[in-house]
């Protein structure tokens, strides 16, 4: 991660929460009159800021970059209705970068519940999870429900709706060096909560220009839409949306009069109208999907 300018404590850091405002991470405002203060507190506080929400509402999303050392645990995360938190877990990752031979556990063979339960019981891990090679690019939808993990050797970032809700099925029987035990396994919550048998999105393509901007559009789902922007020169755009959050995956630029680079973050807010971006850089762009949307529709 230091690749994208981030100050790591320990080797073994594997997270950066880039834009945040859950109970267990915090962005903090860096310039401007609401400078020092947590996105928590400015979402509660400026709800004009962000088109007006509910008093109770939560923010909706959450940004990190992973780097994956090793095999993370095999996992799965509960929809809305199914989380103890105020979300579910929907996610998406855009591999930043991927070492030779990399690859993602992403679904499962199982074909019915009862044969899920089966594989797992009797550990045929080999026989029940699917894996696909990944390179520097790709990008995949993770559906609340998917079996998932990031194998070693890849950097991703993640758009997540804004909860930790995990279960994990799988951790490769390795030892915690804390507690020297293996760490604990959530198996009847996580067969409780997996889509049985696994589905692919249905991927189309879509791809517009604004000025000297190429956007990818990579997903429209219920939770979030995602766009890749390809900026090589200044590029106007209006604010469509309530607000819009970016993180900077490649080269440098500005935004308005602002510098970025590589590895920053922000958020365009409601009260900015258009917005203009101008560099060599390539930004993801994303944003809470309107209401109206109502089923998931695939890009790539």
């Amino acid at each position: 991660m230091e690749d994208f300018n981030y100050k790591i404590p320990s080797d073994h850091t594997g997270e950066a929460w880039t834009i945040a405002a859950h109970s267990n991470g915090q962005s903090t405002v860096i310039n401007g009159k609401l400078a020092g203060q947590g996105l928590s507190r400015v979402w509660q506080d400026h709800p004009e800021l962000f088109g007006g929400h509910g008093r109770d509402e939560a923010f909706p999303l959450l940004v990190k970059i992973l780097d994956a050392h090793e095999n993370l645990s095999i996992q799965v995360h509960p929809n809305d209705k199914q989380s103890h938190e105020k979300f579910g877990k929907t996610e998406s990752w855009y591999i930043l970068d991927a070492k030779p031979g990399s690859k993602i556990y992403y679904g499962h063979h199982a074909k019915t519940r009862d044969e899920l339960k089966k594989m797992v019981d009797q550990k045929e891990w080999d026989k029940l999870l699917r894996t696909i090679p990944v390179q520097k690019g790709d990008f995949f939808y993770v559906a609340s429900g998917t079996f998932h993990a990031l194998g070693a050797g890849i950097i991703a970032l993640e758009i997540q709706q804004s909860s930790e809700t995990t279960y994990r099925f799988y951790d490769f029987d390795r030892i915690d060096t804390a507690t020297k035990e293996k760490r604990p396994l959530q198996i009847e919550e996580a067969l409780a909560v997996t889509t049985v048998p696994h589905v692919d999105p249905t991927l189309i393509q879509d791809t517009t220009i604004v000025d000297q901007t190429v956007i990818e559009r990579l997903v429209v789902a219920t939770k979030f839409t995602i766009d890749k922007l390809l900026v090589r020169g200044p590029s106007l755009f209006e604010l469509t949306h309530h607000y819009e959050l970016f993180t900077v995956i490649e080269g440098s630029g500005f935004i308005d009069a602002d510098q970025i680079k590589k590895g920053d973050s922000f958020i365009v807010l409601s009260d900015a109208k258009n917005y203009r971006l101008d560099g060599d850089m390539t930004l993801i762009r994303s944003f809470v999907t309107p209401t109206t949307t109502n089923k998931d529709v695939f890009v790539r």
